[in-house]
């Protein structure tokens, strides 16, 4: 899996199409990320302790990384990840600019 915690990545399909995040979490066995502000789903929390409060609360869910590219901020658009060696460190760039991610 490509993405990782803290990248900015495009929705390319589903209900949130053309949304834009930060990635909060991933999981890579199950190929799923959690995107902030993406799939907003409703939550139904019990209260805990005595005196906390329960309610509904709205939280992300969980989407496939297979429905989310990674952004770039210099071509403005979703764009594969690319692989770049330099002095000795492995890097990635966009695949078409070759500016790192």
């Amino acid at each position: 899996m490509k993405i990782r915690r803290d990248d900015t990545v495009i929705v390319i399909s589903g209900d949130d199409k053309g949304t834009k995040g930060k990635v909060i979490a991933t999981s890579p066995k199950e190929n799923k990320v959690i995107v902030q502000g993406v799939h907003v789903v409703s939550k139904h929390q019990k209260p805990r302790r005595e005196g906390d409060q329960g309610g509904i609360l709205k939280v992300e869910g969980a989407i496939y990384a297979d429905k989310v590219m990674l952004y770039c901020d210099n071509c403005k658009k979703g764009v594969r990840a690319a692989y770049e060696i330099k002095d000795g460190e492995k890097q990635r760039v966009c695949a078409k600019c070759r500016k790192k991610i």
